[in-house]
């Protein structure tokens, strides 16, 4: 099938099934999709500009049906969700001036293709080496086994010495969030958000992989709860993102809106199966994702070609 916006054919059932593997990813882990949707998309020719617009624009649906789902969960801090936006939406553009400037200079697909590999191999390692360790300490053992309700949102495994020191900052203003059970200086959410922001702008997807990792391991937000509030958010920034990815011209909407087809239904799959794994195990399977987007854009870059 022949995309006109961003001249690429691709085969739409090709498109379904890497919907649907993202839908699944996204509502599990709250991240994940970009991880495999921009390094998918290159992997069928289409130019990393378009790559990173089109997975925006194609996240948006596919958050809304596993935010939705997590919200019924009781996994969504809905305070925390809107203040993140704010940073996140003023990273996004920063984001996406990025990708505009690199499109004139002509080296877009090689630049964002080495940011990409570096990322996604320091976030994998990064997790692995927590996960692990969390897992070794015993501290996710009264969490094995079926998660529910109140349980999911006790999962403080993650707290670190660095987490306990963020919190200790009085930085005003302070912002109390009771369904997270923290509180800490509004600063430090906006700055979380923003970070993320920029790689959503940058390398597409909602950043969950930098602001899901972030929200347990800086914010102290317990896993359950960063997955479900991270999905809520990327409803309100991937939406702004999609909408100044396309005034550029970086967005191919009828490729985005295959994709949801597969998506929408894997996002309700991945949603519900996240009751069933304690958070430091939900972190550990998050592995292997970025270590599966990095291996196909090297691939990208390496031959030079598509299959």
């Amino acid at each position: 099938m022949f995309f006109p916006i961003s001249d690429s054919h691709i085969n739409p059932i090709y498109l379904v099934v890497v919907g649907f593997i993202i839908g699944i990813l996204g509502g599990f882990f709250g991240v994940g999709g970009s991880f495999i949707a921009g390094p998918a998309l290159r992997l069928m020719g289409v130019d990393w500009n378009y790559a990173v617009g089109t997975d925006l624009a194609h996240i948006v649906g596919k958050s809304i049906v596993a935010a939705k789902q997590h919200r019924a969960l009781g996994n969504v801090d809905l305070k925390l969700g809107f203040f993140m936006a704010f940073g996140t939406i003023a990273g996004a553009e920063c984001g996406a001036q990025l990708i505009q400037a690199l499109k004139r200079a002509g080296n877009v697909n090689i630049v964002v293709s080495y940011v990409a590999i570096v990322v996604y191999f320091g976030i994998a390692a990064f997790m692995l080496w927590e996960s692990r360790k969390t897992l070794r300490s015993g501290r996710g053992r009264s969490q094995s086994g079926l998660v529910k309700g109140s349980e999911s949102k006790k999962d403080h495994s993650a707290f670190s010495p660095v987490t306990r020191n963020i919190q200790r900052l009085k930085i005003w203003p302070m912002i109390t969030l009771p369904t997270s059970g923290v509180r800490i200086s509004l600063w430090t959410i906006l700055l979380v958000a923003f970070v993320g922001g920029v790689f959503s702008g940058f390398l597409g997807g909602g950043a969950g992989y930098i602001r899901m990792p972030s929200m347990v391991y800086v914010l102290g937000i317990p896993t359950h709860l960063a997955v479900g509030t991270d999905l809520f958010e990327i409803v309100i920034s991937a939406s702004y993102g999609t909408i100044t990815h396309a005034i550029k011209g970086n967005v191919d909407i009828l490729i985005a809106l295959v994709m949801h087809t597969g998506a929408v239904i894997g996002a309700q799959i991945g949603a519900v199966s996240t009751q069933y794994f304690a958070g430091p195990k939900i972190r550990l399977a998050f592995v292997p994702l970025p270590l599966i987007g990095a291996a196909i854009v090297i691939y990208t870059l390496v031959t030079g070609h598509k299959f």
